[in-house]
């Protein structure tokens, strides 16, 4: 039985698509997903399944909160091993100049295009900066996320993929998470 972490976009986010962590849980337990635990309101699953095509579990977890929930929500999940090589690759983490506090990770639906990085490439930016390695994107925003230009929205426009953002902290914590199940 593999360990998985599911991550979804835009849920229980200024009073929009609430979904229960209970619940949720609940509808995970009911796909047979073992060990569920979920983390914080934002939408973040941690769970054990026999199944291997980490898409078919994204599909199946969508599909299930359109069901449950109403809610077309996107689904992106990872492998504990394939979140914990996102971790130690970091390209800022060894910069002792950036403080870890500042840095968050979005999570992308596929490999982006050269094409769609080159848009991306046109985006000005005061003092964010950004890595793009693989279906992974690495950002640095010492004034706050939320005064960052390098939000979900301008991802998806730019690239044309689905992406959800989670800070370097609550990523970190899911794979403890993972790795204590």
């Amino acid at each position: 039985m593999k360990t998985y972490i599911s991550i979804l976009r835009g849920i229980n986010v200024g009073g929009h698509r609430m979904i229960k962590m209970d619940a949720l849980k609940k509808m995970c337990a009911d796909l047979k997903f073992e060990n569920v635990k979920t983390y914080i309101q934002s939408g973040n699953i941690v769970f054990q399944s026999k199944l291997i095509d980490v898409d078919k579990i994204s599909n199946t977890i969508k599909e299930n909160i359109e069901k449950y929930f109403g809610y077309d929500v996107p689904v992106l999940t990872f492998t504990k091993d394939e979140l914990g090589t996102i971790i130690n690759s970091n390209p800022f983490s060894n910069d002792k100049s950036k403080k870890s506090e500042f840095f968050h990770i979005t999570f992308l639906s596929d490999f982006p295009t050269y094409q769609n990085i080159a848009q991306l490439e046109q985006v000005e930016l005061k003092n964010d900066s950004y890595k793009i390695v693989g279906k992974t994107i690495y950002l640095y925003c010492p004034n706050g996320y939320s005064n960052s230009k390098l939000t979900n929205n301008l991802f998806e426009n730019k690239l044309k993929l689905n992406v959800t953002t989670r800070n370097w902290k609550t990523t970190k914590q899911l794979f403890e998470i993972a790795t204590t199940l």
